[in-house]
């Protein structure tokens, strides 16, 4: 393919705006359509960059860790290129013994080992955390960000690269070069998005719980300290595209963040509700689409923010014909064509 290549991005989340910070750092003209940016899912996400413990904790991710490990490590190139702050602090598993036996042996398999904390280290490392856990295991690898600053740094990087941005939706390629699509499970710009399996994700902060500390996960939960508030995530209801409250879907993962801090039993929160999309094997789909002149960055299911780098770097090789590196085959939207494989 040419430098210089005319592209426009559908959607402005994590993964649409690197893409088109990558697009225009390779030489694109590049425009950036969405037409409400601030609801994406990346805005509504607690901004985990966490492949040990989703690989652990997650069976889908699972398979998956060599990749996941390799996105988060082109996360410093981005930090540096944006100015997107990573907390590197990591993360805490939070449990009774058997549940922590077993991430434990997760961690094993994954051919790491956790840092075993005694209840004193583990609650000064997460203030509120309930004194009723013995034991916690802390992981350095898995990272967060603040994900409300990160799209405003990844979107003044962008801009300042020359990419242009519209509040519109996209409804086909138009007289661009390529289009490239990282709209969720939004359908009709291409035919693998038929694919893809919305998921609704609910998740509350409590704002008068503001404060630093270390992401924790548990069972049933997990807890990150942020700006805005302690943020308690999330549900995981396929097949929901809406975003409006279920105060019953949200009952089990309440209970389980009580468990963990005790304060919030009645405390106050705010809720908000984002749509990721997944696809069949659990793999994002990034590269080109059946359809003409389409590329597609989508199907990231709960980890947007931790593979929007390297999903970026495949879709900017697809325009410019670089090397788009060792996962392509992996990410081919097309892979699940009858005959592919």
């Amino acid at each position: 393919m040419t430098r210089g290549a005319k592209v426009t991005v559908a959607g402005a989340g994590a993964l649409g705006l690197s893409c088109a910070l990558a697009l225009a750092d390779a030489g694109c003209a590049v425009t950036l359509c969405d037409p409400d940016p601030e609801a994406s899912a990346s805005a509504v996400a607690a901004g985990m960059i966490a492949p040990v413990f989703e690989a652990v904790l997650d069976a889908a991710a699972a398979p998956a860790f060599d990749l996941l490990l390799a996105a988060r490590d082109q996360w410093p190139g981005l930090e540096a290129r944006a100015g997107v702050r990573l907390d590197r602090s990591g993360a805490m598993a939070v449990g009774d013994a058997a549940w922590l036996a077993g991430v434990s042996a997760g961690l094993v398999r994954l051919g790491l080992h956790g840092i075993d904390l005694p209840r004193r280290t583990a609650t000064e490392l997460a203030p509120g955390l309930s004194t009723a856990f013995d034991h916690a295991t802390l992981v350095r690898e898995d990272w967060r960000l603040e994900p409300r600053p990160a799209l405003a740094a990844l979107r003044a990087a962008a801009e300042s690269a020359g990419v242009q941005t519209r509040r519109e939706a996209i409804q086909d390629v138009g007289d661009a070069d390529w289009l490239v699509v990282a709209t969720g499970a939004a359908q009709g710009l291409a035919p693998e998005l038929a694919e893809l399996t919305p998921i609704k994700g609910q998740i509350v902060r409590y704002a008068e719980l503001r404060g630093a500390g270390v992401s924790v996960r548990a069972e049933g939960c997990y807890a990150v300290p942020a700006a805005d508030g302690l943020a308690i995530g999330a549900t995981m209801e396929p097949g929901l595209a809406d975003t409006a409250p279920d105060l019953e879907a949200l009952a089990p993962m309440l209970a389980a963040g009580a468990r963990l801090f005790p304060s919030l039993e009645d405390a106050s929160f705010g809720l908000s509700a984002g749509v990721r999309a997944a696809s069949p094997d659990g793999l994002p789909m990034a590269g080109f689409s059946a359809a003409p002149k389409v590329i597609l960055a989508t199907g990231a299911r709960r980890n947007g923010w931790l593979l929007a780098p390297l999903m970026a770097q495949v879709v900017a090789a697809c325009v410019t014909g670089r090397d788009a590196g060792p996962y392509v085959a992996r990410l081919d939207p097309r892979r699940f064509e009858k005959g592919s494989g």
